[in-house]
């Protein structure tokens, strides 16, 4: 029984290097055919990734990712985003907190120059 396990985990890493390749032959041909059509070009590194995803779909570590991106997928339609108008009245909170930090922190620059330069160092008499 544990010989089958090892088989299968051998197998299984010969899948993920198999996948690796294909994404590296997808980069590698999108440099490759360099005065072809950028579309086309493109097409070859998506479809070296769904190649590889296609073989990872076969593996057991890629069957748990993929049942992990779909159990966050189900997690993502659980979450009560906020509505139109609660989202608008927090931007105008945020926006308006950092105006009065930059007029807050305008009038701590200048009154520190003041202080430094005139009165301290006496540069600007």
């Amino acid at each position: 029984m544990a010989r089958v396990s090892v088989v299968k985990v051998v197998v299984d890493k010969v899948k993920a290097g198999f996948a690796a390749l294909l994404v590296v032959a997808g980069i590698a041909a999108f440099y490759y055919f360099g005065k072809q059509a950028l579309v086309l070009r493109v097409l070859y590194v998506a479809g070296g990734l769904i190649a590889a995803a296609a073989v990872l779909w076969t593996t057991e570590i890629g069957q748990r990712f993929f049942n992990f991106a779909k159990e966050a997928w189900a997690e993502t339609k659980k979450v009560v985003w906020p509505s139109r108008k609660e989202t608008l009245q927090t931007t105008a909170a945020v926006f308006g907190f950092v105006v009065v930090m930059a007029i807050f922190l305008f009038l701590v620059d200048k009154a520190l120059e003041y202080a430094l330069y005139d009165l301290v160092l006496g540069w600007r008499k």
